[in-house]
């Protein structure tokens, strides 16, 4: 990947070095987490663009590699503190996508 965010990551053909892409993927997921605290949410889109990316090339060289067993209890432990960033994230921009919903369907805000 071109960007500066993150470290050039290569097809592998290793089964270890598929970790490389989940560890880039860990990484894009705790970056956009700081960026929905900070409200950025234009760099919230831009690492969701990041991630979607990775995870593609991730797809084409887990088709020819597969993890060992230590790989595998390591890509476990990346994907679960992915899956605690996502939730975090999306409780984060669940407030954000309702307004922006609300905007868009021109309903008046509603104060409580």
């Amino acid at each position: 990947m071109t960007d500066s965010m993150f470290p050039a990551v290569e097809a592998q053909s290793a089964p270890g070095e598929l970790l490389t892409y989940y560890k880039a993927i860990e990484q894009a997921s705790a970056d956009m987490l700081a960026a929905a605290r900070a409200g950025d949410w234009n760099q919230v889109m831009k690492l969701e663009g990041a991630c979607v990316l990775l995870i593609s090339q991730l797809r084409t060289a887990a088709a020819s590699a597969e993890l060992d067993a230590e790989a595998a209890r390591a890509k476990s432990r990346i994907m679960q503190r992915i899956l605690v960033n996502d939730a975090e994230i999306r409780n984060l921009t669940e407030p954000w996508f309702t307004e922006v919903d609300r905007v868009m369907s021109g309903r008046p805000k509603v104060l409580h």
